[in-house]
């Protein structure tokens, strides 16, 4: 790389930015150990290092630029790091994007960021593109390699654009400068992991959590090791006879759903990480015995992460901590004046990462992004909307949120925003967007115009989200009722709602027939539980009744435990009906009881049957429902949209 490194910070004459020093002291140092790994192959440093310049010299000869926005469509590829480098280091703006994201969304958010460039395999069908030029890694790699030159960028020109759920139905995107990426690199490189070894990143590509996952690794020397843990990369790694995770792991960053329901794989490793959810104390005290844990917290809009907590330093894990280096929080009243400790507040984030904004929406980058009073000089502060208390001893706990956005699977979702979506359908009069128990789904009651076909139209309204919004964002219960309950307000009351999408449809009304066997039985109670929905029957599919692949792990991990037989989850994920499972664990039964020269069997207690009498409930007054199925579930796997 030119020019020389020397340790430097951000602006030292002569010197690389940051992120850029620390990757070529780690090409200097340990040339030949992995950078990058997935399953296209690996990258060490230094050839990390000459694939950058080779993007580089590639996207500068399409013209990119400062502020040139570039579309990065790469997936999990080992490609998507050095094509992310290229672009900062030719001071341009990077796009992340989710092949796995409706195109829909996809060329929207090409269309709102201005993107001249697009570097991607190839043009998914249906995407407009529009004048965008492609650039794929094939042409890149046929290129001349040379030396990596990294420009010096403009502090407070854009380094990235994350897109974001809105109220307005379509997404927003927050622009994050190359002050707040230094600052951020600079705050992390202090976390002192050792170098070597590989670290996990599990995220979406389109979010956030991703940089950071890929950035903590690469700051300290270590390894990104991609995996893909939604509902298509389960099935694929089965389908190669592979576990989804990579073994050795050193490091792993992950939402506390997806830590319960893979952490057993992880023994290996001596960092945990937990991010983008509230933390349990039990999951917390479990994966803080005998190494060390943080907990991450953050909004996108400044940059990555802007508290942890720190089990090495002595913090509560359960809590999120105290600012980054850097990063300052106020917890403020609602006229922004502090309140005392032990006080509930709004917490507000100030210092040099803040995001610049919202990409063409001054007014709501006006009414998120404050000025702020305690540091002056035309200095801002961040509304995030999250209720905390500053406890005595300085650290953050968060308690909740004060608005309709809501977190499912580690993403930011608006409530609004899958309203107005379904809203725009011209039979539907009123929509209301709910969380639903145990917080990993969302359920949507719509009302319809007189004389629409109920069961047509939820099965429309699920059709509509699907293409336009995220996996997780894609309500699993769309229900058509004849009234919405209310608040005296008048507004929704989304606590009455989500009881009420909770209760089970009758049986009847879905055509479902009792089990027929012990273990359907079995399947069943677990489905339910797991699920928290009736399930109506043998021939019941996982995925229509909102399953997805948190959901998959945690009820095979409960099969396992009340059968005591080693069901696999790519039975689960093949084949997805009650009746179908229920006949794997007979079929590992009988080779059980074979092997021990008894015969088939499976015992069932008589509390299972009791669970799926209790579980049989009233009918709930709904004309239609309709449960989408999850297989294009690629959103299992973020630890944070904004760590």
């Amino acid at each position: 790389m030119t020019p020389p490194p020397a340790e430097p910070g951000p602006g030292a004459p002569g010197g690389l930015p940051p992120l850029f020093g620390r990757l070529e002291r780690w090409t200097r140092e340990q040339p030949d150990e992995t950078a990058v790994k997935a399953v296209d192959g690996i990258l060490t440093h230094a050839a990390l290092t000459a694939r950058t310049a080779r993007y580089a010299a590639a996207l500068a000869h399409a013209g990119v630029g400062p502020e040139t926005s570039v579309g990065l469509l790469l997936g999990r590829s080992r490609e998507s790091v050095p094509a992310l480098l290229a672009v900062w280091s030719l001071g341009a703006t990077a796009v992340p994007l989710d092949p796995g994201h409706p195109v829909e969304r996809l060329g929207g958010a090409l269309r709102d960021a201005g993107a001249s460039v697009l570097v991607a395999a190839g043009t998914p069908a249906g995407l407009e593109a529009g004048r965008i030029r492609l650039l794929t890694p094939h042409e890149v790699r046929r290129g001349h390699p040379g030396p990596l030159a990294v420009s010096i960028p403009a502090p407070d020109s854009c380094a990235y654009l994350i897109y974001t759920s809105g109220t307005t139905g379509r997404p927003k995107g927050v622009e994050i400068t190359y002050r707040g990426l230094d600052t951020f690199v600079e705050a992390l490189a202090g976390l002192g992991l050792p170098a070597g070894g590989l670290g996990l990143n599990a995220v979406s590509p389109a979010f956030d959590g991703w940089l950071w996952c890929t950035l903590l690794y690469l700051v300290h020397g270590q390894g990104v090791a991609f995996a893909d843990l939604s509902l298509d990369g389960l099935r694929q790694a089965a389908a190669e006879g592979r576990d989804p995770l990579p073994a050795g792991l050193r490091t792993a960053s992950l939402t506390p759903s997806l830590l319960a329901a893979h952490g057993d794989r992880l023994a290996s490793a001596e960092v945990v990480v937990v991010a983008g959810e509230a933390c349990p104390a039990a999951l917390a005290e479990r994966f803080a015995e005998g190494r060390r844990l943080l907990n991450v917290y953050g909004p996108t809009e400044v940059t990555i992460a802007a508290t942890w907590a720190d089990s090495r330093r002595g913090d509560d894990v359960t809590g999120i901590g105290r600012p980054l280096p850097g990063y300052r929080a106020y917890v403020l009243d609602a006229e922004l004046r502090p309140v005392p400790a032990g006080t509930e507040g709004e917490l507000h984030l100030g210092g040099p990462a803040v995001a610049r904004g919202y990409r063409g929406r001054p007014g709501l980058t006006a009414s998120r992004f404050l000025p702020d009073p305690f540091q002056g000089g035309g200095t801002r502060m961040y509304r995030t909307g999250d209720v905390v208390v500053r406890r005595t001893d300085g650290e953050l706990e968060y308690r909740g949120r004060r608005d309709d956005q809501v977190k499912v699977r580690g993403h930011r979702i608006e409530l609004g925003e899958v309203e107005r979506i379904a809203a725009e359908l011209p039979e539907v009069v009123a929509a209301a967007c709910c969380l639903l128990a145990p917080g990993q789904t969302l359920g949507l009651a719509v009302a319809a115009a007189a004389g629409s076909d109920t069961a047509a139209l939820a099965a429309r309204v699920v059709e509509r989200c699907r293409k336009q919004l995220p996996t997780a964002a894609v309500p699993a219960t769309v229900r058509v009722l004849d009234r919405i309950p209310t608040l005296s307000t008048g507004k929704a009351d989304r606590e009455a709602l989500a009881r009420l999408l909770a209760e089970p449809v009758r049986q009847e009304d879905t055509g479902g027939h009792p089990a027929a066997t012990a273990s359907e039985l079995a399947v069943m109670t677990v489905w339910a539980e797991v699920l928290a929905t009736e399930v109506p029957g043998p021939s019941a599919d996982f995925f229509e009744l909102g399953g997805h692949s948190l959901a998959a792990a945690r009820v095979v991990s409960e099969l396992r435990r009340t059968t005591g037989l080693r069901v696999g989850l790519g039975a689960l994920l093949a084949r997805p009906t009650v009746a179908d499972v229920a006949a794997e664990i007979d079929r590992l039964a009988a080779e059980q009881g074979d092997a021990a020269g008894t015969g088939p069997a499976i015992a069932t207690a008589d509390a299972t049957a009791d669970a799926t009498a209790d579980a049989t409930a009233d009918a709930v007054t709904a004309d239609a429902t309709v449960t989408p199925d999850a297989t294009a579930d690629a959103t299992a796997a973020t630890p944070a949209e904004g760590a």
